[in-house]
């Protein structure tokens, strides 16, 4: 089991599938990183020699804010609009969709599961 950025990732794997299983490496990302590391995207995690992860692990620490430092950052960043009292930090508050979306109907996933109205039927 190797362990990059503090993730267990998973052995069977390709290794660019594998890197995303890192909170902030994306698919673009993990391509990117094997090339800089020159390793093959077809090798599988368990084929990496130790040599290998330590050099990912290392290109990733040098140029990538991953897991608990990004999540702190978006965390921060999201504490700060609401601070502000800006369009996006109220809608931040009331838990409601920040980009746009309509509320009249969906946005279940983020108003949670629908409340009765009393007095509604008819």
């Amino acid at each position: 089991m190797a362990r990059i950025a503090g993730v267990n990732i998973p052995t069977g794997k390709r290794v660019p599938i594998a890197l995303t299983y890192i909170h902030g490496i994306g698919s673009h990302y993990a391509e990117q990183i094997c090339e800089a590391v020159k390793i093959d995207r077809t090798r599988r995690v368990n084929e990496l020699s130790d040599a290998e992860v330590l050099a990912i692990r290392e290109f990733i620490d040098a140029n990538f804010t991953v897991e608990g430092d990004l999540r702190r950052e978006v965390a921060t960043n999201i504490k700060r609009l609401m601070d502000l009292g800006c369009y996006r930090g109220l809608r931040h508050r009331r838990n409601l969709p920040v980009r746009g979306q309509r509320t009249h109907t969906n946005a279940r996933t983020r108003k949670g599961p629908a409340k009765a109205i009393a007095g509604k039927k008819k």
